[in-house]
């Protein structure tokens, strides 16, 4: 080994859902929603001066903050944007978890929050989920560096009530607590209501679910004002011209569309919930989901041959080799045609 090499730092990354690209596919594995984002948003594109791209975009994504501000009713200091809520959770993680105690968050949750711990260097332990895959809330009264918690939780599409998260929150007030709601919205009460009496509790969320712009990379976090001043000094520091300015005006767009927001929600939940109904009659079972996706397990054939045997047909779920999960398949909410393709292959595959 050369000596140079010795200095690389040098992590597991975390493996991303397969990004296939086939045609006549059915691509239900990486949680997307499968319609498209409001009409606004083409309106945007359509109609870009591709002059304006050669200027920097605005640094303090003024317009998209304050749609978002004024959707949650919230001020404007009490709102950072940035590139995916992936980008939002590490600069978090790299803004808040700086001391030599270990932050927590569960046994089976985002793989991603054990890869930037081990990037930033920061100790962590990983509390168990109890045999139904719920939070045990005691676990997060020890002394700690700060807690993250996804709700609900992914991969196993479980939302703890409120009270829960409030539980963990009050629990901790000498630590930031980030709370992770990328699909909030399918789910129940958010915790940004909590925002105004925690000077710790830091919400983040994204425009990849509910919102229908993954591609966008639009992620964004709600606290107090000391928290907001904080990730943007970081960002700041790391990066000013963080979102383009295609995504901050079709952002921008997107939010203003209430109407169409709720319905494509709607929408979602009654394909989940047909879908539940045919999945439980070919021999699934699953938990209570809170997502756009169903997190789902076989009586009698190993998810991984289920898994193999849609993909080699064209259909894509996600698969997690691991402890604990390595029954589950999660089977991403299509559309309805998308759905139906899926429970016709599988009444034809299963015994």
């Amino acid at each position: 080994m050369k000596l140079w090499e010795k200095n690389i730092r040098r992590v597991v990354p975390y493996v991303p859902g397969e990004q296939p690209n086939n045609p006549n596919m059915v691509k239900l594995n990486t949680n997307e929603n499968p319609y498209p984002p409001a009409p606004g948003v083409e309106k945007v594109l359509k109609g870009m001066d591709t002059k304006r791209l050669r200027l920097y975009p605005d640094p303090t994504i003024k317009l998209l903050v304050e749609s978002l501000a004024q959707f949650y009713h919230l001020g404007n200091d009490q709102v950072f944007v940035g590139v995916g809520s992936d980008d939002v959770l590490a600069m978090a993680f790299m803004t808040f978890y700086n001391s030599e105690k270990k932050i927590l968050f569960p046994d089976v949750t985002y793989s991603f929050y054990p890869v930037w711990s081990k990037l930033f260097q920061i100790p962590y332990d990983t509390p168990a989920l109890d045999k139904d895959f719920r939070i045990v809330k005691e676990d997060y009264y020890k002394d700690n560096g700060g807690v993250v918690i996804a709700n609900p939780n992914a991969p196993t599409s479980i939302y703890e009530d409120l009270s829960v998260i409030e539980d963990i929150i009050m629990n901790n007030p000498d630590v930031i607590v980030i709370i992770d709601e990328a699909y909030i919205d399918f789910a129940g009460r958010s915790a940004v209501e909590l925002i105004s009496r925690y000077d710790n509790l830091l919400v983040v969320q994204t425009f990849s679910k509910s919102r229908s712009m993954a591609g966008m990379r639009i992620g964004y976090a709600m606290g107090q004002p000391q928290l907001i001043k904080a990730l943007n000094d970081v960002k700041y520091s790391f990066n000013s011209y963080t979102m383009n300015l295609t995504a901050i005006e079709c952002g921008v767009e997107a939010v203003k569309d209430t109407e169409y927001f709720k319905q494509g929600i709607q929408k979602i939940i009654a394909t989940r919930e047909k879908s539940e109904e045919k999945l439980k009659a070919l021999g699934f079972s699953f938990l209570k989901s809170g997502t756009n996706f169903i997190f789902a397990t076989h009586c009698k054939v190993p998810a991984k041959a289920i898994f193999e045997a849609l993909r080699s047909n064209n259909i894509y779920v996600r698969y997690f080799n691991l402890p604990r999960i390595d029954k589950y398949l999660r089977i991403t909410i299509g559309t309805e045609e998308e759905m139906n393709r899926l429970i016709k292959f599988l009444q034809t595959f299963l015994p």
